[in-house]
C-alpha cells in the first residue's frame, strides 16, 4: 500500500500487556466454540510482531497452525523470535509469515482459513482497503475476529478545557490523507460492521478498554505525546496552548496524578 503508516516495534512491545487486558475474552471464547474438531488454522491481518497470536492462541484448541499476514517483513521476523506461544494443551502452535499488502487480500489467500483475525488495524485502512479485507473474509466463510479498532473516545482524569477540542483534532488526524490513501480512523469498526452485515452475517460486538494511569505509565507518557503531536498537527491554531497543556498534563504524569482511558470496538463476524 502506498503510503502505507510505519510502525514500531518498541511501541507495540510497550502496548502489548494492555492490549491484551483490554481485548475481550468474550468474544475470543465464543470464537473458539465455533472451531471444528482437529486443526485449526487462523490467519491474522496485519500481525507485526505476533501480538494476536500470542493473546488469543492460548484461548484456543489445537493443534494450530497461524499463518502472519502483514505488509512489514521485518515486523514479521520478530514474531518468530522467542519460544513458540502455545494452544490451550500446551502444544507449541506453527507460525507461517506472508508478507503481503492487504488491499491486494483475496479469499484465496485465506484458503483453509478457520478463523481470521486482526487487531489496531481497522484504523489504519481506507474504507476501500476494509471492503476488500470483508469480501476476502466472507468469500472464504470463517469467523471473523477483529480488536482494538480505536473509536475515537478518549476520556482524561483529571478534565482539562482544552481536552474536547485535542480529541476531536486527534480524529480528524486520523481521516487523514497518507499517500493518496485516506484513512478511515475511528470509523473503521462501524463501517466493518455494516458490510459483514450487508453480506448477511451475524456481528458481536463489545467495547475494550485501555485504563491508563499509575500501572503503565511509560505507556501513558508515549499514548499522550502521540495523541497530542497528532492533535496539534491537525490544528496549527492550538499549538500555543498546546505547549502549557503538554506541560500541564506531564507533571500530572510525573507525580502519578493522570489517567486515561482509550476506547476501542472488538468485533466477532460470523456467517
Amino acid at each position: 500500500m502506498s503510503g502505507v503508516i510505519d510502525v514500531d516495534a518498541d511501541w507495540l512491545a510497550l502496548r502489548e500487556a494492555e492490549d491484551a487486558r483490554a481485548r475481550s475474552r468474550e468474544l475470543a471464547l465464543a470464537a473458539a466454540s465455533a472451531l471444528a474438531p482437529g486443526q485449526v488454522v487462523v490467519h491474522d491481518l496485519g500481525s507485526g510482531t505476533g501480538s494476536m497470536l500470542r493473546w488469543l492462541g492460548p484461548l484456543l484448541p489445537g493443534p494450530q497452525v497461524w499463518v502472519l499476514h502483514d505488509w512489514n517483513a521485518a515486523l514479521l521476523d520478530r514474531a518468530l523470535i522467542g519460544d513458540p506461544a502455545r494452544d490451550r494443551d500446551g502444544r507449541p502452535i506453527s507460525v507461517q509469515i506472508r508478507t503481503r499488502e492487504l488491499a491486494r487480500l483475496r479469499r484465496a489467500d485465506l484458503d483453509g482459513a478457520d478463523l481470521v483475525t486482526a487487531s489496531a488495524l481497522l484504523d489504519v485502512l481506507t474504507a476501500e482497503e476494509i471492503g476488500a479485507v470483508v469480501e476476502a473474509c466472507t468469500a472464504a466463510g470463517c469467523p471473523v475476529l477483529i480488536s482494538l479498532s480505536v473509536t475515537g473516545d478518549v476520556e482524561l482524569d483529571p478534565v482539562e478545557p482544552l481536552d474536547d477540542e485535542l480529541r476531536a483534532a486527534f480524529n480528524a488526524h486520523q481521516q487523514r490523507l497518507v499517500g493518496g490513501r485516506r484513512l478511515v480512523g475511528p470509523s473503521g469498526a462501524a463501517l466493518a460492521e455494516g458490510l459483514f452485515r450487508e453480506a448477511g452475517w451475524s456481528v458481536a460486538r463489545a467495547t475494550s478498554l485501555w485504563r491508563l494511569g499509575r500501572r503503565e505509565p511509560g505507556l501513558l507518557g508515549r499514548w499522550l505525546d502521540g495523541w497530542l503531536d497528532a492533535a496539534l498537527e491537525q490544528r496549527a491554531d492550538l499549538r500555543r496552548d498546546g505547549v502549557r497543556y503538554r506541560a500541564l498534563r506531564e507533571a500530572q504524569l510525573r507525580r502519578g496524578a493522570l489517567s486515561a482511558t482509550v476506547s476501542h470496538a472488538d468485533l466477532l463476524a460470523s456467517p
